[in-house]
């Protein structure tokens, strides 16, 4: 806990390359009329670098091999919607958490009556990307020989509208950019699964663990971090 008054933390302006697969809104995507990255986590790394002296440079990376390429030190740091788990601690550091998600699964429309349940009794089909908390839980709910993993979010999507699976599991924060991207094709009727807490992950050992940390505190505390919620949610969340 920040005493008050005390001096924050200060990276002296440093520039940071933050790593992220910039294809998942509303959390990152590349705006398609500037090419900028944009996105909660780009404005919530934005807001903590403001407390604490940094700039954040966000560069687009496949999901596939983002912790690998941190671990090499090609990024200072990764932010991309990414889960915390005590698997990901072993070999790398995370802030305290940011948000917290819980998963959900999207549907073809006139699949929208489908439960929970349908999927779980066997049969059913579930997408997910490779490497991802969304593919643990896609197993545990319909097997591992009924989960069809993609390298990319895009080709789930995809597999999803040509019907070679029946749902593709989500996290609910973006489930809503989907359900608008994709209005009368797509849409999340099963939601409130499993709950992830996301952080910004470090090489292990970094010392701008505590700095973050600081810096996500004082967003949370003056109102930042509220007003970054409603922004890309709405109060309710």
């Amino acid at each position: 806990m920040m005493i008050a008054g005390a001096q924050a933390a200060d990276l002296g302006g440093q520039v940071l390359k933050v790593g992220s697969d910039t294809t998942y809104p509303p959390m990152e995507t590349v705006d398609e009329k500037t090419g900028e990255i944009v996105g909660f986590d780009v404005d919530i790394m934005d807001a903590i670098c403001a407390k604490i002296n940094c700039k954040a440079e966000f560069v687009t990376t496949a999901w596939d091999g983002i912790f690998a390429a941190l671990v090499q030190g090609e990024f200072d740091v990764v932010m991309s919607g990414v889960s915390i788990t005590d698997e990901r601690k072993k070999t790398m550091d995370f802030s305290d958490p940011y948000l917290v998600v819980s998963q959900a699964i999207l549907l073809r429309v006139e699949d929208e009556g489908t439960s929970l349940e349908a999927f779980q009794s066997g049969g059913k089909t579930l997408a997910a990307q490779t490497g991802t908390t969304n593919a643990q839980l896609a197993e545990k709910l319909v097997t591992r020989d009924n989960t069809r993993l993609y390298d990319t979010f895009a080709a789930a999507i995809l597999a999803l509208q040509n019907a070679d699976v029946d749902g593709v599991i989500i996290d609910g924060t973006s489930a809503h950019a989907y359900e608008q991207e994709f209005a009368g094709e797509l849409t999340a009727t099963i939601k409130g699964l499993e709950s992830d807490p996301l952080g910004i992950v470090f090489q292990k050992g970094s010392p701008m663990v505590d700095a973050f940390n600081e810096g996500l505190e004082q967003i949370k505390a003056d109102g930042t971090w509220d007003a970054l919620v409603a922004k890309y949610w709405g109060v309710e969340n």
